[in-house]
């Protein structure tokens, strides 16, 4: 993974988070660093202030690494901050006496010419290019395996008893795997970060009619508000990242 990091920014972005139309306590957190060409969304679970506390930690610790100079070593970096993180929650639940105080995690760094997706439960990123969206994670969910196996439809999967039941977060065991994907990104190029809250509540299709008019600066402002709108019964967050110039034109 040789991709040198890029002295000066060659994005830009914006996020929000909002805890819904019907939970008081927001339990998303996120991740907006350009500088540092690191973004992320977390989303807490465990109840009682414990997912609040989860995602709280996964930021904290995330802030906390400085870029490093080529993407494979920042992906090293994120992903022992994260194996850290999911001790620490460990112990927490054990004091607890819990059966687990974890969060999801999905995490985008950049390089020059290429992007990594990490991920751990069911926050997303996506990739808006030339007017077509597409998904870079896939779910570590339940529904997400019935729809694999043919068991159901993505339609019926939204309103599943069990659509929020994932299978893969931090903290939710003593060993924690962080899927990787690494993409080309290109001038133009918009990555969407967010927690469930959105793709519950939007379709993948009008979230790519928000990214073809709107900004990056005011597309996450756009998208939650969407969210709002069509009842958003979870925690809201979402993060957006454009490309500003061609990878290849780089020094």
């Amino acid at each position: 993974m040789p991709d040198a990091m890029h002295h000066a920014p060659p994005w830009t972005s914006s996020s929000r988070t909002d805890p819904g139309m019907v939970r008081e306590v927001n339990e998303d957190a996120c991740v907006d660093r350009p500088q540092a060409a690191m973004w992320a969304v977390a989303d807490g679970m465990g109840g009682h202030q414990a997912g609040d506390l989860a995602s709280t930690m996964l930021v904290e610790a995330l802030c906390g690494i400085a870029p490093a100079s080529d993407l494979g070593t920042y992906v090293e970096l994120v992903e022992d901050a994260l194996l850290e993180v999911n001790t620490e929650l460990r112990t927490i639940a054990e004091a607890r006496d819990a059966q687990a105080v974890g969060s999801t995690v999905a995490v985008l760094l950049a390089g020059r010419a290429h992007a990594v997706c990490m991920w751990a439960g069911d926050s997303r990123i996506y990739r808006y290019r030339a007017g077509r969206l597409e998904r870079l994670t896939q779910d570590h969910a339940l529904v997400e395996e019935l729809i694999e196996r043919g068991m159901l439809s993505e339609e019926e999967a939204i309103d599943h008893p069990h659509a929020n039941l994932v299978t893969r977060a931090v903290g939710a065991g003593d060993e924690l795997n962080i899927d990787l994907e690494m993409v080309e990104i290109a001038a133009g190029d918009v990555f969407v970060l967010c927690s469930d809250g959105l793709d519950k509540a939007v379709r993948d299709e009008a979230i790519a009619d928000v990214l073809a008019h709107a900004t990056v600066r005011r597309a996450a402002d756009e998208l939650v508000e969407l969210a709002l709108e069509h009842g958003a019964r979870d925690n809201v967050t979402v993060v957006v990242v454009g490309v500003l110039d061609d990878p290849t034109d780089r020094d």
